[in-house]
């Protein structure tokens, strides 16, 4: 076997246990009688002593760094080592060496610029610090999991082949499709829904596609969509769910990755019931307040948000009740004011997060909702049809995962986040 313990399970109790270990080298310091590698798996990293007149220090002369080896030794414990316990090296197994110079440092001593560290992806996903965002993202992605089930959520899968838009508009990556024109899907939206109307409350965890000419660091075209949808609920049922859901995501970040946050010397911010909610109303009315020339029906981007949240003093808060037209066609109107919407954006200090929305669950609405917005109704026909049957009142929410794990870890950008990102530069790697 490749080996019989991983690093993290090696403990001092295991004194003088002969073990098999497997890992990436990570770090070599030759003092001349003796050897010291730092020795890298999927749990962490270990000491191993490599001293003169051994097998083993034979072998250690092809040792470079990120090679990967299989060492064969007697645990010792030290509390000078790593974890307190290091393994004294019998045998040495190059695996694969890695050739030298390595394009990036593992190790950490030299920084590189995203660039870099993005066209030689695999050997920065190697270093501690990204190691720790991918734990850190898998431990939330199973916590958002495991709240929905616990709330009767049923996880579903969603065709990422579409025939139409989901919301209109021109950001859409064409593809073809037996001869035919098809495009890949912006979010499951129209399918979450339809799915809402017969097993009540879903959600899905998947890619979606945006062809936008953007290049930020809150931007990708292909990104991670966290999408909720819930029968007989409206969109006050559906914030409660995230709040819930974020909150929980938090204190279980808290709970199993305090050695990642600390290895991020990241702080997570405190999130408690109520998230704070204020109006786009109330949001343009502030920001009019505090000079800002800005009007109803304008958008709040980023410098907007930026001001609107050094007023608030808050991390996370929704703004709720958009102005309708800004909203896609899918999204109920308020019916006691229906130049609003029912709807809402979860914003991290001056980031959306999520959007969503009551909606709209009747035919006669949705078909006039696309001729308001230039689209044609015979193009969505498929979506409409089984509002002819009972399809009940619902609501959802789309949270982009990768901006989400910016509130998780403290980085700065989602390109950072997402293990191979897409966007207007990169197809590979």
């Amino acid at each position: 076997m490749y080996r019989t313990n991983f690093i993290a399970d090696i403990t001092p109790e295991m004194e003088q246990k002969e073990i098999v270990v497997a890992g990436w080298i990570h770090n070599i310091r030759d003092l001349g009688a003796k050897k010291f590698i730092l020795l890298r798996d999927a749990t962490g990293i270990g000491q191993v002593i490599i001293e003169r007149n051994t097998k083993a220090f034979e072998a250690s002369n092809d040792l470079s760094l990120e090679s990967a080896v299989q060492i064969r030794g007697i645990v010792k414990s030290d509390k000078r080592a790593p974890r307190g316990v290091e393994v004294h090296a019998e045998d040495i197994v190059v695996l694969s060496k890695a050739k030298s110079p390595l394009p990036l440092d593992v190790y950490g001593k030299v920084k590189a610029d995203i660039d870099t560290r993005l066209r030689e992806r695999l050997l920065d996903l190697r270093r501690e610090e990204m190691q720790a965002v991918i734990r850190i993202e898998s431990e939330a992605v199973r916590s958002f999991r495991e709240n929905l089930y616990k709330n009767r959520f049923v996880e579903i899968f969603t065709p990422k082949i579409i025939a139409t838009a989901t919301e209109g508009g021109a950001q859409l990556f064409p593809v073809i499709y037996f001869g035919k024109e098809a495009f890949l899907a912006q979010s499951p939206q129209l399918y979450k829904e339809l799915l809402a109307g017969a097993v009540e409350r879903v959600f899905e965890i998947g890619p979606a596609w945006r062809a936008e000419d953007s290049d930020t660091p809150y931007h990708l075209s292909e990104f991670i969509s966290a999408d909720i949808e819930m029968a007989f609920a409206d969109y006050n049922d559906v914030m409660g769910i995230v709040e819930d859901t974020i909150i929980t995501m938090a204190n279980k970040l808290k709970e199993k990755c305090s050695a990642e946050l600390e290895t991020l010397n990241y702080r997570l911010p405190d999130i408690s019931k109520p998230i704070k909610r204020i109006t786009y109303t109330e949001a343009i009315e502030t920001l009019q307040s505090l000079g800002v020339k800005i009007k109803f029906g304008d958008d709040l981007a980023t410098p907007e948000l930026r001001t609107l949240n050094e007023h608030l003093k808050t991390d996370l808060y929704f703004v709720i009740d958009w102005p309708a037209e800004a909203r896609p066609f899918y999204t109920k109107r308020k019916d006691n004011k229906p130049e609003i919407s029912e709807s809402f954006d979860l914003i991290f200090r001056w980031l959306e997060l999520a959007s969503g929305s009551s909606r709209n669950f009747r035919r006669e609405v949705l078909e006039n909702e696309l001729r308001v917005r230039g689209l044609n109704t015979y193009n969505f026909e498929y979506f409409l049809k089984w509002f002819d049957y009972g399809m009940p009142p619902h609501a959802g929410v789309g949270i982009g995962l990768q901006r989400l794990m910016l509130m998780f870890t403290g980085l700065q950008n989602v390109k950072e986040i997402s293990l191979f990102p897409r966007d207007k530069k990169r197809l590979v790697p």
